[in-house]
């Protein structure tokens, strides 16, 4: 609906134009049966009218060829052309379809001042950046500033930052460097599985695995590792070697999940998006135009982990994924279970540093992990009412949006609200450090509208800060709350701010609320 566009969709789209964005890309679906690269309303009444919005827009790759060919909205290409200029775009992205626009002019199909406009929106912006003085870039800029220290320093801090704790029975983690560990796994030692889509081919040396990262902490003696099986790949195992690796050791390391790896054998478009190909068993489940039906871990995964857990031996569960993976049996069976995304070049060494200590993470869920597809969609800030069970099981995430786990412990407190304006308001708490580890926390302002004349989330994110304790440490953090957090679009589509009551609730997860206060808006 337009209301649920402009409350959750459209703000962070705003926030960049604001932010000084100068294009913006049409996407390929239709928003209340008007596809979105033809849509004028969206394109040029909000985008330009209502943002003020300077950049160009351009088409999604063949998505004006889409209006014709997918939506079955213009009956010819040169319609859709057409329709896609009216509505706004300037540029079409690799496709054939404004080729028509000269006929179109020609024939009086779409005026010469409509199509002018969108030619000096390019040139404006080309001659903004220069590119008609200095059209090239400098390659030996290039050579210089790609993977220089700095970068490859950063990389690893962004990869440990993310990395996030799920669970940790026992306080199995950190792990002891005295221990021999069995690396098992799908992804333990696959280069391009650490990467994320659409990433161009790489030296090998460029990219650090888990393995390599384990082996900058222990000694050659203490690791012993064995793939197991493939992401895909259901003919192809080696499990009974992993399981007697698993079985000469002291703890098993085992790294699965997905991928979105281009393995360069696999069919692309010129775009770089990949062809799915039924002759070909790749790594790749996830990516543009990689869909899943399930979120069940792909191949023999399962098996792998089932068989290494009958081991007996304490199993830590590394998740290497693109999407949130079912992990109820890692949940339920491991002592340990990290998520690590796709951590990137460095994300070897990062997932070992937090694995054995010299990191403590502090990564934070982005999205609610579901216990079952029949879930989906799965949000924290669902609107009233709440949720009822399901008859089978819960309906409550298996881990919730902002959840993650710290090898230390952090205390809220002392909450107090000052009403600096009518609508200004100053939040303050303290946190301490109440574990053995210093560490980062993560703490999150959760706001909810407890009576509205349009129905509200039961809780939604306004503010959150990450920040650093020592062992013993106490910091005050403050948050404020101002206009914009205790607005709503009312039935009148306006944006205001309704009187009445708001709860507040921070803690450290969406579900772990710690402290809580109403306050009034008159």
């Amino acid at each position: 609906g337009i209301r649920e566009l402009h409350e959750n969709f459209l703000p962070p789209f705003r926030q960049a134009i604001d932010a000084g964005a100068l294009s913006v890309m049409t996407s390929y679906n239709s928003m209340d049966g008007i596809p979105c690269t033809a849509n004028h309303s969206l394109l040029t009444e909000l985008l330009r009218n209502e943002w003020k919005f300077s950049g160009i827009v351009v088409s999604d790759l063949y998505s004006i060829e889409g209006i014709h060919q997918s939506h079955f909205v213009a009956p010819t290409m040169e319609e859709a052309a057409i329709l896609a200029l009216s509505a706004g775009v300037d540029v079409d992205l690799g496709g054939d379809a404004y080729m028509n626009l000269m006929n179109a002019v020609n024939t009086g199909r779409i005026s010469k001042t409509a199509l002018d406009a969108s030619v000096a929106r390019v040139l404006r912006l080309k001659f903004e950046m220069g590119l008609f003085e200095n059209p090239y870039v400098d390659p030996e800029k290039a050579k210089k500033e790609v993977r220089s220290e700095e970068s490859v320093t950063l990389a690893r801090r962004v990869a440990q930052a993310s990395i996030t704790l799920l669970k940790n029975e026992h306080s199995l983690l950190p792990l002891n460097k005295n221990r021999k560990v069995a690396l098992i796994g799908s992804n333990a030692d696959n280069r391009y599985n650490m990467l994320g889509d659409y990433t161009a081919p790489q030296e090998e040396e460029n990219i650090k695995t888990v393995l390599d990262g384990i082996r900058t902490k222990l000694s050659s003696s203490q690791v012993e590792y064995v793939k197991g099986c493939s992401i895909r790949d259901t003919v192809t195992t080696d499990i009974e070697q992993a399981v007697a690796a698993a079985q000469r050791s002291e703890v098993i390391i085992a790294v699965v999940g997905g991928s979105s790896a281009r393995d360069f054998k696999t069919s692309y478009k010129e775009t770089g998006a990949a062809i799915a190909d039924e002759k070909t068993i790749s790594d790749m489940e996830c990516g543009e135009g990689f869909d899943r039906a399930t979120l069940s871990l792909l191949g023999k995964q399962q098996e792998l982990l089932k068989a290494l857990k009958a081991t007996g031996k304490p199993l830590v569960v590394v998740y290497i994924e693109g999407r949130p993976l079912d992990k109820n049996w890692a949940s339920e069976n491991a002592d340990a279970v990290l998520t690590a995304y796709y951590p990137g070049q460095e994300g070897g060494i990062a997932i070992a540093d937090v694995l054995f200590g010299d990191f403590n993470p502090a990564g934070r869920l982005p999205f609610s992990v579901p216990r079952s597809v029949g879930q989906i969609p799965l949000y924290y800030n669902k609107k009233a009412p709440k949720c009822h069970d399901y008859v089978e099981m819960s309906a409550s995430p298996l881990y919730s949006f902002g959840y993650g786990l710290s090898y230390s412990t952090f205390e809220y407190s002392n909450l107090k609200v000052t009403q600096q304006a009518p609508l200004h308001f100053e939040i303050s708490f303290d946190v301490e450090n109440t574990g053995k580890y210093d560490g980062e926390e993560v703490a999150q302002l959760y706001i909810r509208d407890e009576y509205a004349s349009v129905v509200r989330a039961l809780r939604q994110l306004k503010h959150f800060k990450r920040f650093f304790l020592k062992q013993g440490e106490k910091k005050t953090i403050v948050f404020t709350l101002v206009e914009e957090d205790l607005s709503i679009i009312n039935q009148k589509m306006e944006r205001i701010v309704e009187p009445g009551s708001f709860q507040l609730m921070i803690g450290a997860a969406s579900d772990d609320i710690r402290l809580s206060k109403t306050i009034s808006v008159k």
